[in-house]
């Protein structure tokens, strides 16, 4: 997400951070970088000018050259500065004081109107909600079956009457959705390959009949400025409250995103950023913000982990760890979880420090899925001791999970390899209780630490691989041994 603006904002900051003493031009000079890297991440000219202009006036200035971290400064501007140009985060859906609430979405064919419809259902679920799907895009005649087929998938169901007209259908679905106790209906409006009087004249007169509490435009991020000024089309003639983004993690550039508030004045609601159901995010500028100009997004990272980690497993998890008994139920298990997250890249671009460095990244997360089935055709003993596994099982385990004797052993070997670092953190806690209260320590002690702490060497030398230390010493003596033969 966002790789190629993050990308030049992170040149730029680092050149006005550490490139020696700040003045004015090179402020400038530093600006007209970041005019230039928002143009080409296709942000509207004039929001850039009025943008640039505003972070200017803050900028330059004798406060900013002459205080403390003078090119920090610059950098939490211009964040300050790209936060209200998105507006304050407002997720909020206004729910109706009595009968359903009924939100219509609107958009261009190939959005991923449909999908985020389904979406929207199983974020509303998730909060108590009892929504209603209504398959009122008569225009593409997949649209119908594909929500039929979302709503069974989150356990939602979807209105359609054939042979009514869309503005029919869906003022029908009201009286249905009061029968069956449906509190939140969802109409799912067709839409075309680009804006056209006829579009336009069908979402007015469903939006006349069915009386939408809430009308959301789904735009497509990817499409860059078109989607801003197909926002603009909708926007002078439907009454909007809120745009919805989708395909943001597939968005390189940004521009649609950062322009679009400021020239239709509506609030980005939600942004789409996977395929996946669970995949509809509130929008939260100040976080977008941090991703734009490479900075991560933590509080969105810890949120995904908290979403997939179950408070009790951690807890056991992290007792089979110190008692160095983690195996290979548990990697399947900690894979799953990452799996559940999201895309690997889109994670490492919410860390700090890492999403800009990851940029040009291919992940293959297919191994978390080949992993998966290699230990699910493991037998119990297999996966508690994975030193059974010779090279008989190896080629069982192989042939029971479509892979190969060679990925058997790559797991292995990963598995090993992660076994032992989490190995030696039982080490450092029995090392850590051995350790006397500070309150206990005399004088002498305080001075010379290393009078009563035990020897780390002896306390890792328990749990030592003695094989490895094996194969070390053989290597070593073949080394020998062709050094005497050269001399």
């Amino acid at each position: 997400m966002f790789e190629h603006i993050s990308e030049r904002f992170g040149a730029i900051f680092d050149k006005l951070r550490y490139g020696g003493k700040l003045t004015e031009d090179n402020i400038r000079e530093g600006l007209r970088d970041v005019r230039r890297a928002l143009l080409e991440a296709d942000v509207n000219v004039g929001v850039v000018r009025d943008f640039i202009d505003r972070v200017t006036v803050k900028a330059v200035g004798e406060a900013t050259i002459n205080g403390v971290q003078p090119g920090q400064q610059v950098v939490q501007i211009v964040h300050d500065e790209l936060i209200a140009l998105m507006g304050e985060a407002d997720s909020d859906i206004p729910y109706a004081k009595s009968g359903p609430t009924v939100i219509m979405m609107a958009g261009l064919q190939g959005a991923g109107k449909t999908t985020t419809c389904g979406k929207l259902a199983k974020l509303l679920l998730e909060n108590g909600k009892r929504p209603l799907l209504v398959a009122a895009d008569l225009q593409r005649p997949a649209a119908i079956e594909q929500l039929k087929v979302l709503g069974q998938q989150i356990g939602v169901p979807v209105f359609h009457v054939a042979g009514l007209s869309s503005p029919e259908l869906c003022a029908k679905s009201l009286a249905f959705a009061a029968q069956d106790n449906r509190d939140v209906v969802i109409l799912d409006t067709a839409g075309r390959l680009h804006v056209d009087d006829e579009l336009m004249a069908e979402v007015a007169r469903i939006h006349s009949h069915a009386k939408p509490h809430q009308t959301y435009l789904v735009v497509d991020a990817m499409t860059g400025q078109d989607a801003v000024n197909s926002a603009k089309a909708f926007n002078d003639r439907l009454p909007l409250d809120g745009v919805i983004f989708t395909k943001l993690d597939g968005d390189a550039r940004g521009g649609a995103i950062v322009s679009l508030r400021t020239i239709i004045g509506k609030p980005i609601k939600f942004v789409g950023v996977g395929e996946k159901l669970d995949a509809l995010q509130p929008f939260y500028p100040d976080r977008m913000a941090r991703r734009i100009l490479g900075m991560g997004d933590i509080l969105s990272f810890v949120e995904k982990a908290q979403s997939v980690v179950d408070e009790k497993q951690a807890k056991k998890l992290e007792e089979r760890i110190l008692k160095n008994k983690f195996d290979l139920e548990d990697f399947r298990q900690q894979l799953g979880a990452i799996q559940k997250m999201g895309s690997i890249k889109d994670i490492l671009g919410m860390i700090p420090g890492i999403g800009a460095k990851f940029a040009g990244l291919n992940v293959d997360e297919s191994i978390f899925r080949k992993y998966g089935a290699i230990i699910s055709s493991m037998t119990s003993s297999e996966r508690a001791r994975p030193d059974l596994i010779d090279m008989s099982r190896r080629r069982r385990v192989a042939h029971g999970s479509g892979t190969t004797t060679n990925d058997v052993q790559a797991l292995l070997k990963h598995f090993t390899t992660m076994k032992k670092v989490m190995g030696k953190f039982g080490d450092v806690k029995e090392l850590a209780d051995r350790l006397p209260d500070q309150d206990e320590l005399t004088p002498e002690q305080l001075a010379n630490p290393q009078a009563f702490m035990p020897n780390p060497n002896r306390l890792f030398a328990k749990r030592e691989d003695k094989d490895a230390l094996e194969r070390y010493r053989k290597e070593r003596k073949k080394a020998k041994k062709a050094k005497k033969k050269q001399r």
